[in-house]
């Protein structure tokens, strides 16, 4: 099993205020993102991701989005199973996310 690519919210703050074009799914509940995304990120909640595979753009980089960073990596290792490339997980989610961002 590939282990799976982390990406630092750092790191994602510094790509995005460059102006780099990312592929980001926020993989968490309605009522989660309803207290925020990081801006161009698309909203497909956990649950929802193997009905709407085709909504996922899948050239290059996906990164994925939870609360702590937990969900997103299961989603990333199902994608990975099932032969999707380019996988990324935002190490920590939303959570250090906010903390970067207050």
């Amino acid at each position: 099993m590939n282990s799976i690519v982390q990406l630092d919210v750092f790191t994602l703050k510094d790509r995005l205020q460059r102006g780099e074009a990312l592929n980001m799914i926020d993989v968490r509940e309605d009522e989660e993102v309803a207290h925020g995304m990081i801006p161009g990120a698309k909203h497909i909640p956990m649950n929802q991701i193997p009905d709407r595979l085709h909504e996922i753009e899948q050239n290059g980089e996906i990164i994925f989005i939870c609360r702590s960073g937990y969900r997103s990596e299961r989603v990333c290792e199902y994608l990975q199973q099932i032969g999707v490339k380019g996988v990324v997980n935002m190490e920590g989610g939303m959570l250090a996310w906010s903390q970067l961002n207050d």
